[in-house]
């Protein structure tokens, strides 16, 4: 009996009809409107057999394409959207599960208009808010079949083009119904997102393709609207965009595989481009999550190509630029030591040859200028790091740096062997450049923060090394810190000029903090300044330095007192060129006489002291008739003109500390100190830098007793240097040494004692000074002893003697 009522159109069921009467006899004729109105008030009045409705929608869909009557799945799949749009019922879970096999079906056909359509119905569907969850929905099947969508390679350029689109579009939908839907099929999962973002960065790859066609303007502007390129962006956008803090880690991995993959570092274009729509994409408080992924991603390709290393560094000082200001996370160190240790292994390669040190054969060929462009690569992203960050971080960061520097006067560990000097010195310029780039965007009106003690000592201890090249690189740092108003590029060349307001100069008056700062380490600035210009291996670039430094301290550090001395420093720099004990070259001697003239001609102007500027302006026109290899101006420059006889020079060419003394003096200046040789204060870092021997530094301690006479006219002979006095210095380092150990136990008995014990030592040593201290005052305060015992007065009455306390004469123990 049913199956008779079911070949019997009047006896089938109402919702069947209704369904029925939608398709018309000639597919293109369409939708008949006013029958899917009734299907529509129908599925609205009994929403119960709204579900039925899609069933039997359906099955003839199915039919219909396995019939290919194109015509009718069309009008199935409108019918379909127009019911969705229209019903938001409690019951259109079963309805959407029927929607979504059709849809699944026409995504499976092999003809592309099916595969467009089922996605554009699907694409609606997305955009629909459902008012009840789905707990068993799965959109497995949707996220694989349009990632396969996106790679499609028809032979049609343009059916190529629509398909990609439609994929495009279909995972943009994916991630609307799910990303938001915690009752959904989590999107983020590694195994979803390993297939929606490299179909979204293949379609993205495209953009180089379509620049080579050039289409002219009239067809760019419709084209590009439509372009699988923008589109994929506009869908990673949105994608990155929705992401949460613990999804960030997800979405950025398949990115560095699908560039590893495809050997996308090398170019870096496409690289960078990326990770510019990711930075900008995502939450600005997520910024470092991405950089730390780069971090790791860079060691897990430690032992790869150079190019590769330096595309992954050169994305990373991107990213940094874009990161908003201290974004790098709370791990700031950790990035930079991360930075710096993929310098020291880049290092490595390039001395042993190898990607793996402990090996003395490689299976890779390593290139060194290759490895030289990722070492810059990396220094130029330490810097643009440092940039983001704020100032006391730039701070932490720079101390961070510069402990990591092998010095021979500290603890860090110094490699023996030619190989070992070889990365030594390396390790040594590379970290320095690395500082150098810090600290030129570093801005601090506070030297002492700038500066700090211990900072300072090793950068300082660095200038005394051998190599040149290093100490020109602490000179420079040093003028980056020092210079805060731009007036470094004034000085870059070295002249006598005649009138210094055409420097234009920005000088702002001494600061408090300024002058702690000098009264602190002035005079560590004065001697490393007076021993780097004993060095033969200076070039010029070394002279053009200390001389922007010396000047830089005149106008950003100065006041009357440091000045004075850096008079007095420049005028002891000009006697080692005048006796040359150390026996300089022509060059050498006649630079550090050019250097004293132009820095004497800028700062006689800088004072103001007319006497002062007459003095220096006579030396100068006397030598530019007697000995103008003795100015800058035949010093400096490509062929320097030299003599050798600057031993048989006469004394109108040098500048007189007694002279210069005087006129100063005159003006309020202290004539006292100014007339004071300046000797430089030598310490134990003398003795233990790698470049000095103990002899030589004890020949230096007894040589300076004898410059006592303002001009050197009549010298002491050195004292001579036997085995004693060799004995004498080492014992003196072993009682340092002993004073530095009982020191430290002290501390550390404080730290770890228990307080009854602290408490008790501390009591006994009290009551032991009280005893000392009150025997002092009886003897101080008790009269001396008369032969009676007692004063008689003018009235012959005794009397005891009362002594008045300003009168009272107290042991030098007892006078504060």
């Amino acid at each position: 009996m049913y199956g008779v009522c079911g070949c019997c159109g009047a006896l089938r069921p109402r919702y069947k009809r209704l369904v029925d009467n939608i398709f018309p006899e000639d597919p293109e004729d369409g939708l008949v409107k006013t029958n899917m109105e009734k299907l529509t008030f129908y599925a609205l009045s009994a929403p119960e057999k709204l579900d039925r409705i899609g069933a039997y929608l359906s099955e003839r869909l199915i039919r219909d394409v396995s019939r290919h009557r194109y015509g009718y799945v069309c009008i199935a799949m409108e019918a379909l959207d127009q019911l969705l749009m229209a019903c938001h019922c409690q019951s259109i879970n079963l309805f959407v599960e029927s929607f979504l096999k059709m849809v699944a079906k026409l995504l499976e056909s092999e003809k592309p208009n099916l595969q467009i359509l089922g996605t554009n119905s699907f694409v609606k569907f997305a955009n629909i808010e459902e008012d009840t969850p789905s707990y068993h929905r799965s959109y497995d099947f949707f996220v694989s079949r349009f990632s396969e969508m996106c790679h499609s390679s028809h032979d049609d350029l343009d059916i190529r083009t629509k398909i990609r689109m439609s994929g495009i579009k279909g995972l943009q939908g994916v991630v609307r119904k799910t990303v938001n839907d915690e009752l959904q099929a989590n999107i983020w999962d590694p195994q979803h997102m390993d297939k929606i973002v490299p179909s979204l960065l293949f379609n993205l790859q495209q953009v180089e393709e379509a620049e080579s066609r050039s289409p002219s303007p009239l067809q760019a502007t419709e084209k590009e609207k439509e372009s699988p390129t923008e589109l994929a962006e506009r869908c990673l956008r949105e994608l990155l965009g929705r992401a949460a803090y613990g999804n960030i880690k997800n979405a950025i991995k398949p990115v560095l595989i699908h560039l590893d993959n495809h050997s996308l570092w090398e170019p870096k274009i496409f690289a960078t481009c990326c990770f510019r729509i990711i930075m900008y994409s995502i939450q600005p408080q997520h910024s470092h999550l991405v950089i730390q992924q780069l971090l790791g991603h860079l060691d897990a390709n430690s032992k790869s190509a150079a190019t590769v290393r330096a595309g992954i560094v050169e994305v990373l000082s991107e990213a940094a630029v874009i990161a908003a200001s201290g974004s790098v996370g709370p791990t700031v160190l950790e990035v930079f030591n991360t930075l710096l240790r993929q310098l020291r292994l880049s290092i490595d390669y390039a001395l042993t040859g190898s990607y793996d040190c402990t090996a003395g054969v490689s299976t890779k060929i390593i290139k060194e200028h290759e490895e030289r462009m990722f070492q810059e690569a990396v220094i130029k992203t330490i810097g643009s790091f440092a940039s983001t960050l704020p100032t006391y971080q730039q701070s932490e960061v720079m101390v961070f740096i510069m402990n990591k520097v092998p010095l021979p006067s500290s603890q860090q560990s110094i490699e023996a062997g030619k190989a070992g000097e070889n990365r030594n010195r390396l390790t040594q310029i590379m970290l320095l450049k690395s500082l150098l780039q810090v600290s030129v965007g570093f801005q601090c009106s506070n030297m002492l923060t700038a500066l700090p003690s211990a900072f300072l000592d090793r950068l300082l201890s660095a200038a005394l090394m051998e190599d040149p090249e290093i100490r020109l690189f602490v000179l420079e740092i040093l003028i980056s810190f020092i210079d805060r108003h731009g007036n470094r590029q004034k000085f870059s060349t070295i002249s006598t000029i005649g009138d210094i307001s055409v420097l234009k100069l920005k000088v702002d008056k001494c600061s408090r903090q300024d002058t702690v700062f000098m009264k602190k380490h002035g005079q560590q600035l004065y001697r490393h300044i007076y021993l780097i210009c004993k060095e033969e291996s200076n070039v010029q670039a070394h002279y053009e330095a200390l001389y922007s430094m010396l000047m830089l301290i005149s106008i950003e550090l100065a006041n009357e007192e440091v000045v004075v001395d850096l008079i007095r420093l420049v005028l002891a720099v000009q006697e080692i060129a005048q006796i040359n004990e150390d026996n300089l070259t022509a060059y050498n001697r006649c630079a550090l006489f050019a250097l004293g003239a132009a820095y004497l001609n800028l700062i006689s102007q800088l004072t103001t002291v007319p006497t002062f500027c007459q003095h220096i302006h006579e030396v100068i026109q006397m030598r530019q008739k007697e000995a103008p290899y003795l100015l800058p101006e035949d010093v400096f420059v490509e062929r320097p003109r030299l003599s050798k006889s600057l031993d048989r020079l006469g004394p109108e060419v040098f500048f007189w500390q007694s002279k210069i003394s005087e006129v100063l003096g005159g003006s309020g200046y202290n004539s006292d100190r100014l007339s004071t040789p300046y000797v430089p204060q030598l310490t134990d870092e003398d003795r233990l830098s790698k470049r000095k021997s103990i002899g030589e530094t004890i020949s230096l301690q007894v040589e300076v007793e004898s410059r006592n006479s303002p001009e050197r006219e009549q010298r002491a002979p050195a004292e001579e240097i036997t085995y004693e006095t060799l004995k004498k210095a080492i014992d003196s380092v072993a009682v340092e040494e002993q004073e530095r150990e009982r020191r430290r136990q002290v501390v550390e008995k404080f730290q770890k004692a228990p307080f009854e014990e602290i408490a008790a030592h501390c009591g006994a040593r009290a009551t032991l000074l009280q005893s000392k201290l009150n025997q002092i005052f009886e003897i101080t305060i008790r009269p001396p002893p008369s032969p009676s015992g007692t004063i008689t007065a003018a009235y012959g009455q005794p009397q005891n003697h009362s002594i008045p306390v300003y009168e009272m004469k107290f042991p030098d123990l007892c006078v504060y």
